[in-house]
């Protein structure tokens, strides 16, 4: 018996020690991003492999709304000669727009290949959602496309500074990219030690798309006190019997119609099914709309989402 206790007393001091120890004055920048590898990348390479040169471009094409919100953020906005039809913020670009100033090149998954090559870039900024066959056509065309499929805010960041770096604005790519882990960070401090929220996320409601582990809206859910009730990967469809079945005590739904402005048509369907009255969420009154912009590109506006839904979540 003494022996056994013995062993079991070693066994018990052997697996404290093991515990990784927190140092004093570690701040949570330090646990959610290693900034000094973000902002001092080794490899400049996109998503595709593409060598990343530094430059300071004059003609800039933007494939998608996220990189021209990170264009404009860091003081390139000025040298954007094209955009998606989606393309809408900040609220000048829409302005430019319909002035003529900004050519538009088609939809985000519908780009126009002859207008893009009609405004002669020096640098074309894509997405892995304008097409992977439309990307090397492109560059078979001699331009310089530089491409991003980000997975989680770390990506994000580490495409802004890369985006930085190939338009000469790397300082300007650094300042935004210390404010959003500021901002991350105080968020992240003020919800560490509080109960975590079952939180589900809904893109859209006919079929029922909800977001999954792995994605930055899961990583949004976490820094902001909240845990996904979807474990699986990715973004996926799910039946109302398996939304009734995770019981979320908040449901966060995209804002307008599916494709911008609009009536919330999702926050709507969650009113008024029926089948989702016996939801927690849904019984005690915590379903939010949030911007869908916001949440749902990568960008650096995924920090203010972070805010956002920590409000929701511990409001």
């Amino acid at each position: 018996m003494r022996k056994f206790l013995l062993v079991l007393l070693l066994s018990t001091l052997l697996l404290l020690c093991a515990q990784p120890v927190e140092k004093p004055g570690e701040s949570a920048k330090e646990k959610l991003f290693d900034l000094n590898t973000l902002l001092n990348p080794k490899k400049l390479v996109d998503d595709t492999g593409y060598e990343i040169h530094a430059g300071t471009p004059k003609r800039i094409v933007s494939l998608a709304p996220s990189n021209t919100e990170i264009l404009f953020a860091i003081g390139a906005g000025d040298r954007v000669v094209g955009v998606t039809d989606y393309c809408n913020y900040p609220p000048e670009v829409s302005e430019k727009r319909e002035s003529g100033e900004l050519a538009t090149i088609g939809g985000y998954s519908t780009i126009n290949i002859e207008k893009i090559l009609a405004l002669n870039p020096d640098l074309v900024i894509a997405s892995y959602g304008n097409g992977l066959e439309n990307i090397e056509y492109l560059r078979k065309q001699g331009l310089n496309v530089i491409a991003f499929d980000p997975k989680n805010i770390t990506d994000v960041m580490k495409d802004i500074i890369l985006i930085g770096i190939a338009t000469g604005n790397y300082d300007e790519a650094k300042n935004v990219v210390e404010e959003m882990a500021q901002k991350i960070e105080s968020v992240w401090m003020k919800a560490k030690d509080k109960r975590k929220v079952k939180v589900a996320h809904i893109v859209w409601h006919d079929p029922i798309w909800v977001s999954g582990k792995n994605t930055f809206i899961d990583e949004v859910i976490e820094f902001a006190g909240g845990t996904n009730v979807f474990d699986f990967e990715g973004w996926k469809t799910i039946s109302v019997e398996d939304l009734i079945a995770k019981n979320p005590e908040v449901i966060i739904v995209n804002s307008g119609s599916g494709m911008g402005g609009g009536k919330n048509v999702v926050y709507e369907w969650v009113l008024q099914d029926e089948r989702l009255k016996s939801v927690d969420a849904v019984k005690n009154g915590r379903i939010y709309v949030i911007n869908a912009d916001i949440i749902s590109r990568p960008s650096y506006r995924l920090a203010d989402a972070i805010e956002i839904v920590y409000s929701f979540l511990h409001s």
